[in-house]
């Protein structure tokens, strides 16, 4: 499944990237462009990384900044 749009980004993409080491939604930004442009898909993003590495692997409440610096995506869950 299609987890952004904007960049062709998969959910393959994201467990690939998660066995490769990464733990947060910033290294997907970095290294995959996942919220770079519309910010839309962070909370997918985030629940596929979170599944990808177990939920208790990264932090429940993760702030991203799109490349324009304009919208902010907030994903919170209760602890």
């Amino acid at each position: 499944m299609y987890v952004c749009v904007c960049n062709a980004v998969t959910e393959s993409h994201i467990l690939e990237a998660a066995r490769n080491g990464m733990t947060r939604l910033r290294q997907l930004r970095e290294t995959l462009g996942v919220t770079a442009e519309c910010g839309r898909c962070a909370k997918c993003a985030h629940q596929c990384l979170r599944d990808a590495l177990g939920s208790s692997a990264i932090p429940d409440t993760t702030v991203l900044r799109t490349q324009a610096d304009t919208r902010f995506s907030l994903a919170t869950e209760a602890p």
